[in-house]
């Protein structure tokens, strides 16, 4: 359970990074700039401390990674503009939970108690109650139906990617690897990014390649903003590398239905830091939200 509440963390703080990274230089050269950093700096680790690409369990992280960071990532940058982030995030952080348990239990035969359950749904809730847009906080675009579509792929993607990413621990421990320890995790965020960065990269190239060719009448494209170096590389060591780390070591530990519930309270982890770095002050709504699913988290730390 550290590992999910670290995990959460450092999502966390890596969403103000993030947001200033795609402000900076665009989401195409953000995303795959943050996953170049991390391939760079995970792979060193793997290749050094780790055990690169021997694992057992290298083609299930793959496989995670396109599903997970391929095809989810692209759900939740498709769904933004069309649904806002407050239920983009919403529906990508508390549909994923109930996907990847309820897939782990028919194919694992993961069975989560009956309490487990209980305080999964307490904390999902919370972060509902935190997130939700209401009357005085409204979605800050124009709501689309096809972007609840997106959000569900958004959502599927994240919880199918972590279910896959169980198998590849199981797999892994059943041929006598040692799972539980940081280590492990680091070097699965390793394999899960590297094919990230593959399909997104193949992917926004086939985006470049399909536009039309310029013409004479067209205005010209504006010159790339510089580089900002140390913020790609902070945007790609806090979330990536040691998120995406914690993430993984949390999942070759406990079962997706009681990680990712704690991993939904990122955005909760998010709002005393936007409070401290940027002065966004929120409501007395989303502090109970959040009460209440830091409490869920609480007992289901305890829960057996």
């Amino acid at each position: 359970m550290l590992a999910s509440f670290l995990a959460a963390f450092f999502f966390a703080l890596n969403a103000t990074f993030s947001g200033r990274n795609a402000r900076a230089h665009g989401p195409a050269r953000a995303n795959i700039g943050r996953l170049i950093v991390a391939a760079i700096l995970l792979g060193a680790f793997a290749h050094t401390l780790g055990h690169g690409f021997t694992s057992a369990s290298v083609g299930w992280f793959f496989l995670s990674g396109v599903i997970g960071m391929g095809l989810g990532d692209l759900g939740v940058y498709a769904a933004l503009p069309l649904l806002g982030s407050r239920l983009t995030v919403l529906m990508t952080q508390c549909l994923a939970a109930p996907i990847a348990a309820g897939g782990e239990w028919l194919w694992l035969d993961t069975r989560l108690t009956g309490t487990q359950i209980f305080w999964g749904l307490i904390i999902l809730a919370g972060v509902a109650l935190a997130l939700m847009p209401s009357k005085a906080s409204p979605p800050k675009v124009a709501l689309k139906p096809i972007g609840f579509l997106f959000g569900l792929i958004a959502a599927a993607g994240q919880g199918l990617g972590a279910l896959v990413s169980r198998k590849g621990g199981l797999v892994a421990e059943a041929a006598g690897e040692s799972i539980h320890h940081a280590t492990f995790g680091l070097n699965a965020a390793y394999q899960r990014i590297l094919a990230g960065l593959i399909f997104a990269s193949l992917w926004f190239l086939a985006l470049h390649l399909l536009r039309r060719k310029p013409t004479l009448s067209d205005p010209v494209a504006p010159a790339p903003a510089p580089l900002n170096l140390r913020l790609i590389i902070a945007n790609g060591l806090i979330g990536p590398v040691l998120g995406v780390g914690c993430y993984q070591w949390a999942l070759a530990t406990a079962p997706s239905g009681l990680v990712l519930p704690i991993v939904a309270t990122t955005p909760l982890f998010a709002i005393p830091i936007a409070w401290w770095l940027e002065g966004d002050k929120p409501s007395r709504r989303t502090i109970l939200g959040s009460l209440v699913a830091v409490g869920g988290c609480i007992a289901l730390t305890l829960a057996r």
